[in-house]
């Protein structure tokens, strides 16, 4: 009787179809990621903002979008072999195998408009009506914070644009760049951000973002925020508010509720203060706490209680969390590659769309199976691709997502295949 190899029987041959755009459009391309980003996307952007090629060349302007967001994908790569990642699955096309001063140039082509609109396009909160943790009651939680993490290289050009933050000995070793976000807290992903020299400060960039805030969404703020024009700017939007109040604000006592809270007015905005008492125990039985005060545009105390808001402010963290995974988990915490402010301007623009096409990418994924929270254990930031990965072209069987050919920048609500903040359907309780 003829005996039977296991190893032969465990061992299965599994082919698959790629698909690629043809001749010297193939290594523009991002992995599955390319779903997100399509083909027709690049090149509505740059036909929008006027950076597409006027004669057809060996390195395309569609490739150098996807060449600057492969390089934000592997910030520890070099610009040729960043390229050689885009062409590991593509041998036998005859590819060009451009210089290092040909992908400088490749990169520096299409300029930074194409990216802004990028972004744009992508940008938007991605938690629908049954998403968990996207909502608080009839409101889409979303958050205001800054970031001054994010290092780039010490030039000459760049210190002139940035300048350099004092530190305890001096000054710091790089120049920063201020990052301003408005992130939706249930999903991590992007609404808007702007960015630019610390020195403007985080409110001057954050009234940059008012214009995104609409009377779906109930805004979570630290204690930098509680400017009391800043709050009226933000109440002007017809968007509700919780934000932390510093300790040195004493706000009139209009009126005692049952539940503790006390009515108040800041900036002309009448709002509810809330005293929460915070105790933490250490693991050898130390105990230390304190006393912060919330202020919220939610004054019925009977409908929306007052623990349940304590508990609501924990989620502003989640905005923390997302700049972990832009600074650190994406970026690897590493400085930014651009020695100019032009090109820094297209790198952070770049990266800013790349983290929201993951965060779109783990949202699709988490609603496939109902009920999974998207930034639960298993999807608490956008994964860092292994040292030797290369992203593969897509594959066949992905549906790619629907985008307009033209007017790119205009129309995120439809483009992101996501309902809009104004469309979304109210809940009668908190959760």
């Amino acid at each position: 009787m003829r005996s039977r190899s296991a190893i032969g029987s465990a061992v299965t041959a599994i082919t698959r179809t790629i698909t690629v755009a043809a001749g010297m459009f193939a290594p523009g391309h991002l992995g599955e990621l390319t779903r997100i980003v399509p083909f027709e996307l690049a090149d509505a952007v740059l036909a929008d903002n006027r950076a597409a090629e006027r004669r057809l060349r060996m390195l395309p302007s569609r490739v150098g979008i996807y060449f600057v967001l492969a390089m934000c994908l592997f910030p520890g790569t070099g610009c040729p072999g960043v390229w050689a990642k885009l062409t590991a699955a593509l041998d036998g096309l005859g590819l060009a195998v451009p210089s290092p001063r040909a992908l400088r140039d490749l990169r520096r082509r299409p300029g930074s408009a194409p990216f802004r609109a990028l972004f744009e396009m992508l940008a938007g909160p991605l938690g629908q009506q049954s998403t968990p943790g996207a909502r608080f009651g009839r409101y889409r939680t979303v958050a205001f914070d800054g970031c001054k993490s994010v290092k780039v290289p010490d030039t000459a050009r760049n210190r002139g644009w940035l300048g350099k933050l004092n530190a305890s000995r001096g000054e710091t070793g790089y120049p920063v760049i201020q990052l301003m976000t408005l992130v939706e807290t249930g999903t991590r992903a992007l609404i808007g951000a702007v960015f630019g020299t610390p020195a403007d400060g985080e409110l001057a960039r954050a009234r940059k973002l008012l214009g995104l805030l609409d009377e779906t969404m109930l805004v979570l703020m630290d204690r930098g925020f509680d400017a009391g024009e800043f709050l009226r700017q933000v109440a002007a939007t017809r968007a509700q508010f919780l934000v932390r109040l510093t300790a040195t604000r004493r706000p009139p006592i209009l009126r005692h509720l049952p539940d503790g809270s006390v009515l108040s007015l800041i900036g002309g905005v009448k709002v509810r203060v809330i005293t929460a008492s915070v105790t933490v125990t250490c693991h050898d039985g130390t105990r230390y706490g304190g006393t912060h005060r919330l202020a919220t545009t939610l004054l019925d105390h009977r409908a929306w209680p007052a623990d349940a808001l304590i508990a609501l402010y924990h989620e502003r963290w989640e905005h923390e969390i997302a700049y972990l995974a832009l600074r650190h988990t994406l970026l690897q915490g590493r400085v930014l590659r651009s020695g100019d402010p032009a090109g820094l301007e297209q790198e952070m623009r770049a990266l800013l769309a790349l983290y929201q096409a993951l965060r779109i990418a783990v949202t699709d994924a988490v609603q496939t199976v109902p009920g999974t929270d998207p930034i639960g254990p298993a999807t608490r930031s956008p994964s860092r691709p292994p040292r030797r990965w290369s992203p593969a072209p897509a594959t066949s069987s992905a549906a790619p997502r629907t985008w307009p050919a033209t007017s790119a920048a205009r129309c995120w609500p439809a483009c992101t295949g996501h309902a809009g903040p104004a469309s979304a359907p109210a809940r009668s309780n908190p959760r």
